[in-house]
């Protein structure tokens, strides 16, 4: 598998920057190699960077705790160094691969063997395929589309039981950072809201042949089971607004007129839809300060908030029938 450097959070099916990115692991020599002439599949021009340290390769699989009644799917195979460690332990292996040149090595790779019949591929862009049932996922996240990759995975039905993903560290510390820390945003809020979020190891760039410009990290999710009882649209538009400048007063960040002018359109729609009648004296600026006042929260920070306090905050505006989406 090979790691991409491009770090933003946008993926273009057509783009050359949609080739596999996953870091492809080195092994010793046995009936489920990779195969000489794999070395070409990978462009380094790309940014693609072979793993070559086993041991990383073994630990991401026994951090999935796989059962012999799982069904695994992993994303971005490649050549399926990753693939042959899973396929040695579950029911069924699930592998989504972009690039239709690695996806044929990797069933060259298993065909004739006994884990032929356990291997399933997908050839497409994972962000537009359509998931099938799975109990864990793993994957050396595509640098690029790793945002929406791991929302994509929250949002899947049924729940799964876990997923082990490499991310770039940067990302993957965001994911597990907590009130206070410099890199809490609101992309960890948001996870944390939906998954229990655990750093596994970090993957340094010596254990990849060339090295790459950035240090790697895996994390371990696991997702609430039961999903807590939020409307997460309506979750995600608060912290826009508060995360939007987190080292700013909660108060401050309401009293934009952007965000007020929003709030107000919002309500007002609301009120439309449900019958409720407008005060004419209806003021939003002083209803919002009264909502964050009535919370406690209005000389708060989000950099130093936690979960709880948002979901307080967020009932107190429902109850108050402001909305943070249009919707």
């Amino acid at each position: 598998m090979a790691v991409n450097e491009n770090a933003n959070h946008f993926y273009k099916k057509n783009s050359n920057n949609s080739k596999s990115s996953m870091p492809k692991e080195e092994r010793s020599t046995s009936h489920l190699n990779a195969s000489k002439t794999a070395g070409p599949l990978f462009d380094k021009s790309l940014g693609q960077h072979i793993l070559k340290n086993p041991l990383v390769v073994n630990g991401i699989v026994d951090k999935a705790c796989i059962k012999a009644t799982d069904v695994v799917l992993e994303v971005g195979p490649g050549t399926g160094n990753v693939t042959v460690k899973i396929l040695e332990k579950a029911k069924k292996t699930i592998v989504v691969e972009m690039d239709p040149r690695l996806a044929a090595e990797l069933t060259k790779r298993v065909r004739g063997t006994a884990e032929q019949r356990k291997l399933e591929v997908i050839v497409g862009d994972f962000l537009k395929v359509d998931l099938p049932y799975f109990d864990i996922c793993i994957s050396n996240t595509p640098y690029q589309i790793s945002s929406s990759l791991t929302f994509k995975l929250l949002q899947h039905r049924p729940l799964w039981r876990c997923s082990i993903l490499m991310f770039q560290r940067e990302f993957a510390l965001r994911l597990v950072a907590k009130p206070g820390d410099a890199l809490y945003c609101r992309l960890s809020a948001n996870v944390q809201l939906l998954a229990k979020v655990d750093h596994v190891m970090k993957v340094g760039k010596n254990n990849f042949r060339p090295p790459p410009k950035v240090e790697s990290s895996v994390v371990r999710i696991e997702p609430h089971n039961p999903p807590p009882p939020v409307n997460f649209d309506e979750w995600d538009g608060l912290l826009r607004i508060l995360f939007g400048r987190k080292n700013r007063t909660v108060a401050a960040n309401f009293k934009t007129s952007t965000v007020l002018e929003m709030l107000e359109h919002n309500y007002k729609t609301y009120c439309s839809l449900t019958g409720k009648d407008i005060p004419m004296d209806f003021d939003v600026k002083a209803q919002v300060l009264g909502v964050l006042d009535a919370a406690g929260m209005a000389e708060h920070r989000a950099a130093k908030m936690d979960n709880d306090d948002f979901l307080k905050l967020l009932s107190m505006f429902i109850d108050a029938g402001f909305r943070f989406t249009a919707k």
